[in-house]
């Protein structure tokens, strides 16, 4: 497969947009820190009991060590539920010089590719990582760049996105996120869209900018301008501007802040009801 650097997607035909839930929403139940404890099973049967098409399984949440048969135990147990696993998500960092830290980042991402092709799961969220004290934010990016370019190599051979989420650090600003994006050369690599991560002038201004580029979208319930507080995220704005970049994959929702077993259930209609809304 010869490589370019990644470009807005060409996709033919309509805007689909499919619903799922990222396990990070109910991150105290999973680590004990409140009193549903659950695991990644009773995770899936939640995404099938709420009207989901896909669950997305945050790799924080898995047992370890990890081993092949609790892989494909849960990839058994999403097919019978119905339920695509729609991707999962790492916490890495490739904005570090050459070294044995680096090098166990980039280990990390690829042990992931592994895990998500035994899943059956198309996509993986990376981070690019906080610049350190020691170099600029051109080496820094240079260094991301690098790392990316690895891993979506290997990714590719396993059929895996790698979606470069707008996570602050280095590429707190769109144009820092879209330099990065644009320098790798890759037809595995894009952008895993979090709307609610750009604390910026107009950040819904900065997710059109973004959105073309985008493999995996996760929709947060607040956006946050910069110098201003926090407001409730316009869902059907967030979807209109999915479908003007003609965006066609999955839409899951990470909520963050508290109850998420009261809040999540009322994010999720609305964000059925502003898909439906959108695909008449």
């Amino acid at each position: 497969m010869s490589a370019f650097a990644v470009e807005p997607f060409k996709r033919p035909g309509a805007p689909r947009l499919s619903l799922s839930l990222a396990a990070y929403s109910f991150r105290d139940s999973f680590t004990g820190k409140d009193q549903k404890k659950i695991t990644l099973y009773d995770f899936v049967d939640y995404c099938a009991d709420q009207g989901c098409q896909g669950a997305e399984l945050t790799s924080y949440y898995f047992p370890t060590p990890l081993t092949t048969e609790f892989l494909l135990s849960l990839k058994r147990h999403a097919f019978l539920r119905g339920v695509e696993i729609s991707g999962s998500a790492v916490g890495n960092n490739f904005a570090m010089g050459p070294g044995e830290k680096r090098d166990a980042q980039i280990k990390l991402v690829k042990d992931w590719v592994d895990h998500a092709a035994i899943l059956g799961a198309p996509h993986i969220r990376v981070f690019a990582g906080q610049k350190p004290k020691d170099i600029g934010l051109v080496e820094a990016k240079k260094l991301c760049i690098e790392g990316l370019e690895e891993c979506s190599e290997y990714a590719g051979k396993k059929g895996i996105f790698l979606g470069l989420e707008n996570h602050h650090g280095i590429v707190t600003e769109p144009d820092d996120l879209l330099d990065i994006v644009r320098g790798v050369k890759s037809q595995w690599l894009g952008i895993n869209l979090d709307t609610g991560n750009f604390n910026t002038d107009d950040p819904y201004a900065d997710l059109v900018k973004c959105a073309p580029y985008a493999v995996n979208v996760q929709l947060k319930a607040e956006i946050q301008p910069r110098g201003k507080k926090k407001e409730e995220a316009d869902v059907p704005r967030l979807i209109r501007i999915l479908r003007d970049a003609n965006y066609q994959g999955y839409v899951a929702l990470e909520y963050e802040d508290n109850d998420p077993w009261g809040s999540v259930p009322v994010w999720l209609k609305k964000m059925k009801q502003a898909i439906g809304a959108a695909q008449t």
